[in-house]
């Protein structure tokens, strides 16, 4: 990558600016830009500054944004952000670049257009919400309600009925969501203590499509994630048939040149896609590169200058983890009792707290909401379930307001 340079579309993502530019190393030169308009970029804009160059493409419109891009010469550009995809895509596509075609990406970004898409390859019964009764007949009850565009789950609802339903659809943005069959999760297959779903990463190149790990889950927190685990626990036939429906998925939508981090649900009937985001998945790039040294985040700056990545097989020394310090509920947060008590268990590395006496809490912003994250290594999975019961007991977040 020596002399090169990757444009970085910058906004919240999966990697933060310093493990982006800790990854180029000498390798490659990054160069940032980002709508400073974005709370997530102004509040880094100054950050980034210190280390590599930024661009503010904020009041710019898209081909004021795109002349700034094209002035940095680049060699490459990337994002590691859902919210830019769409546009990153243009660059690429303007620039003659490697990147998600414009056709793929509407695909990886639209989760309607994608289950149309993956309909043959994955069965799950979906809607559109032009008319509600229809889309109830389309996909029975229980149902989820989810935005056609996002991530981490946010605004993700189960509705029951009918009327909770029509309730939870925002005044006029029907047309924004789409309605999915409730899929219901197999617990033997990751095990009691596990989450009923896994995740995917895979890399894109004109030489074929590979796929580097199953990253293992705890228990879903409604539809919010409370965590992560490498190996997974799956059994190698359960692993062979999620790593073929990953397979199957990201061909269905064109993957040609990308990564890709496909979540997929574990059922009776087997493995069933939930979604496939067309970028790294939010922390898998810090356990990863915990857990064995592989670093996806070079690997995307790699596939964004069309080179042709190499890593090694993965391979695993204990468990290594990640364990969301999820909120119970809404609220404004007053004090977090036991955090000093988390880091003192056994296999914890460190605690890293995300919210602050006096931040407001809302869980329907998904995987976002989360107070913190908790980074450790277990000898064995028996283990780690049990520092998780642990971690559960210790940490007790208390809200304004609360009797506790």
């Amino acid at each position: 990558m020596g002399g090169k340079r990757v444009v970085v579309v910058y906004d919240l993502g999966s990697a933060t600016p310093l493990e982006i530019r800790s990854a180029a190393g000498r390798a490659c030169e990054v160069e940032f830009v980002g709508d400073s308009s974005r709370p997530h970029v102004a509040a880094a804009a100054d950050g980034i500054r210190r280390f590599a160059g930024f661009t503010d493409l904020a009041g710019l419109d898209s081909d004021g944004r795109l002349k700034a891009v094209e002035a940095l010469v680049p060699d490459g550009v990337v994002t590691f952000s859902e919210y830019r995809l769409v546009e990153t895509a243009e660059y690429a596509a303007a620039l003659g670049l490697p990147g998600h075609s414009p056709e793929t990406v509407v695909l990886l970004t639209d989760k309607l257009a994608q289950r149309r898409a993956l309909a043959a390859v994955s069965p799950v019964r979906f809607a559109g919400i032009d008319d509600v009764d229809a889309a109830v007949a389309a996909t029975g009850l229980p149902a989820v309600l989810k935005p056609r565009r996002g991530a981490g789950s946010a605004g993700t609802v189960r509705v029951d009925t009918v009327e909770e339903l029509r309730a939870a659809l925002p005044g006029g943005s029907a047309a924004d969501h789409l309605l999915e069959q409730l899929l219901t999760g197999d617990p033997s297959v990751a095990g009691a203590d596990w989450g009923d779903y896994v995740s995917v990463e895979s890399v894109h190149t004109p030489a074929g499509s590979r796929q580097v790990c199953v990253t293992g889950k705890f228990p879903l927190d409604g539809f919010r994630e409370t965590g992560m685990l490498l190996p997974a626990t799956l059994s190698e036939a359960d692993t062979e048939a999620v790593l073929s429906l990953d397979a199957a998925a990201t061909a269905a939508l064109g993957l040609r040149h990308g990564l890709t981090h496909t979540e997929l649900k574990l059922t009776p009937e087997g493995p069933r896609v939930i979604e496939v985001n067309g970028r790294l998945g939010g922390y898998v790039p810090g356990i990863l590169k915990q857990a064995n040294g592989i670093d996806l985040v070079r690997v995307a700056l790699q596939v964004a200058l069309g080179l042709e990545p190499r890593w090694p097989a993965p391979s695993w020394t204990g468990v290594t983890y990640q364990y969301f310090l999820t909120p119970g509920e809404d609220g404004v947060l007053d004090r977090a009792d036991g955090a000093d008590e988390l880091a003192a268990l056994p296999g914890v590395r460190k605690v890293d707290l995300r919210a602050r006496p006096g931040d407001r809490v809302e869980r329907s912003a998904g995987t976002q909401a989360h107070l913190g994250v908790v980074h450790g290594t277990a000898p064995d999975h028996d283990t780690l379930a049990r520092t998780a019961r642990r971690i559960a007991e210790v940490f007790r977040p208390v809200f304004e307001g609360s009797s506790r």
